[in-house]
């Protein structure tokens, strides 16, 4: 959490620099949790991976538990490359859920680009409200969108 109380989240546990936006890596590391189908199948897979996971992360903020839950990895894996999961909770917004929903999709070639999703009108409406003039240019400075005109 910085000094401003805006909450950072990383896991660099195992990492893997991709040269380009069409690299494909093949490796399988991670929390089980958080594979996506592509992973699962042993297929090659790019940062539309990290967008399923950041699915699976926002979805268990909202509901407090995972979207796929299982007593063993063999069933975590079916329960994942079967792509259904329990709704959210009925407080929270159909653009919430409409995200999550994109994010989560099995086809990683469904699920939106980091673009999109910074472009959302929800997501830009936050960004908007917690970051402003010098911090929004220090938050986007040393990210893989540094140089890029992502707004």
């Amino acid at each position: 959490m910085t000094k401003r109380g805006i909450v950072k989240l990383g896991d660099f546990g195992i990492s893997r620099v991709l040269s380009n936006t069409r690299s494909k890596a093949k490796t399988i590391v991670g929390t089980p949790y958080y594979l996506s189908p592509e992973i699962i199948r042993s297929e090659g897979y790019n940062f539309k991976s990290d967008i399923w996971s950041l699915g699976v992360l926002l979805y268990e903020m909202a509901a407090l538990v995972p979207p796929f839950n299982a007593e063993s990895l063999h069933k975590l894996a079916q329960k994942i490359l079967s792509g259904k999961y329990a709704p959210l909770p009925p407080n929270f917004s159909k653009d919430t859920t409409n995200l999550i929903t994109s994010l989560l999709q099995i086809d990683p070639a469904m699920r939106p680009s980091i673009h999109q999703i910074l472009n959302s009108p929800q997501v830009k409406i936050r960004i908007k409200k917690f970051l402003r003039g010098d911090s929004f240019k220090d938050e986007f400075s040393h990210t893989l969108l540094h140089n890029q005109n992502v707004f």
